[in-house]
């Protein structure tokens, strides 16, 4: 999906959300009742929201820096932006919301790093789990995506390594976070 050589050839959307369902679905296969850890109460609510927008202060943040220190910064974000151009923000930010950023979440978090801390440690868990999670991103070759899902990925999976009772507000963050930061507020 995100390889120079195929994006050009696969509508990313479609491929995103059928990757996003499937991966939930093979949870699900491995984890019964994996949503059943997952309580989202009023003060979650507030919590995801309150992570979503300084998340997207971090990045904003970061886009500022990052112009200053690197020529190719834009022109690398522009790109990541360029894949939704064509589609209906509508239709996006329902998949950014309903199905993509919690699927990721879930995923992420609520399995391959979990499952990977009750083999090795909480510690090692949070850090193989980041590094797939990054590492599946160097096949766009787009150095801010990669910067990107290092940084959210830090901040998921710390906050899930040390508050994985809040993992509905997390949950609600990523996918607030993904609609605000590519479709409502664009950087």
């Amino acid at each position: 999906m995100f390889a120079p050589w195929t994006a050009p050839f696969v509508p990313f959307w479609l491929v995103m959300t059928l990757a996003a369902l499937v991966m939930t679905l093979m949870v699900t296969c491995f984890s019964p009742l994996w949503w059943k850890n997952i309580p989202l109460q009023w003060r979650d609510v507030l919590l995801g929201v309150g992570i979503a927008v300084v998340m997207w202060g971090v990045f904003w943040t970061g886009d500022k820096l990052s112009r200053l220190m690197f020529h190719f910064a834009r022109p690398e974000v522009d790109a990541i932006y360029g894949i939704k151009e064509g589609w209906s923000p509508v239709l996006v930010s329902c998949l950014l919301l309903f199905i993509i950023g919690p699927a990721e979440e879930i995923v992420w978090r609520g399995f391959v790093q979990r499952t990977l801390a009750e083999r090795f440690g909480d510690n090692v868990g949070l850090v193989i789990g980041l590094a797939c999670y990054t590492l599946i991103h160097v096949m766009s070759l787009n150095f801010m995506l990669i910067m990107a899902a290092l940084v959210a990925g830090a901040v998921w999976g710390l906050l899930y390594r040390f508050f994985p009772q809040r993992f509905g507000a997390i949950i609600l963050s990523h996918a607030l976070w993904d609609a605000a930061v590519f479709v409502w507020f664009p950087i």
